[in-house]
């Protein structure tokens, strides 16, 4: 017979020992609730269908390569979105929005398009693309929007919603939409696309969009692969090639999404 060590015999029951093990015990149930909660699947009774104007989106069935996140650029409810969506003779929406409490809003079916990139021919022309246009890639892709004002100006040592000022060219703070409080600012001190902080996404905003890309990954057999192409103009997203994508792979004067490191990390867990 062998004698085995046993290290627990040496463990005394004193209240520090046990407090250990607790805390422990506690931090333990807390990732496998955390690790069952990335583990959920969408399901499709949570998503609220919006009263949507047939004639505000091409009711046309079309195959889908593409997953072009976007963000709202505006501040929370996407009540507003929708009824500009549906004022808009444009057809300019994408088919969901999620809100900043991470419940899913469904203006039309993914299988159906309606404009949402809005590419200007010279960023073809840029890359010698002949064979696609803006058309093409709004057919061939979903858009999704957070429900977010994205980028924020600082003034005073507080951040605010920008808006564009025509008459000094550059944005300002946004006053009358008010302070955000610093658990909803995601700062980039380098900056990205002209911001040096963004209005954070929501951890359940991340969560709603990771089921909704695994959905529609095989739903429609897009590859899920993380791309870090994804955060600037890419010529393979203006090609068509399949994956996920963001507004910022096919526009300059786009910033959303911006890189938020919790966004990333999802999307390389897929």
């Amino acid at each position: 017979m062998y004698n085995f060590y046993n290290p627990l015999k040496h463990i005394t029951r004193s209240k520090i020992t046990l407090g250990y093990f607790q805390d422990s015990l506690r931090e333990m149930q807390k990732e496998n609730e955390k690790s069952s909660n990335e583990l959920k699947k969408l399901n499709l009774n949570d998503i609220i269908l919006e009263d949507f104007p047939t004639d505000k989106y091409y009711r046309v069935q079309t195959n889908k390569k593409q997953i072009v996140l976007h963000h709202t650029v505006s501040g929370r409810g996407v009540g507003g979105d929708i009824n500009w969506w549906k004022q808009n003779p444009s057809r300019i929406a994408t088919s969901i929005i999620i809100d900043w409490k991470g419940n899913i809003h469904q203006c039309f079916s993914t299988n159906y398009w309606a404009h949402h990139l809005g590419i200007g021919r010279e960023m073809f022309y840029r890359y010698g693309i002949t064979n696609v246009d803006n058309v093409t890639l709004n057919k061939q892709s979903i858009g999704v929007e957070i429900d977010a004002w994205g980028g924020l100006v600082e003034e005073n040592g507080k951040w605010y919603p920008a808006k564009w000022d025509d008459k000094k060219r550059k944005y300002v703070a946004n006053k009358k939409a008010g302070e955000l409080t610093k658990d909803r600012v995601y700062e980039i001190p380098e900056g990205y696309r002209g911001f040096k902080a963004y209005e954070k996404y929501t951890d359940e905003q991340i969560e709603s969009l990771r089921q909704l890309i695994v959905f529609w990954g095989e739903k429609f057999d897009i590859p899920l692969k993380y791309n870090d192409k994804m955060w600037d103009i890419s010529e393979d997203a203006l090609r068509g090639e399949s994956g996920i994508w963001s507004h910022t792979s096919y526009r300059y004067d786009k910033s959303d999404c911006y890189p938020d490191e919790r966004l990333i990390k999802m999307l390389k867990s897929l």
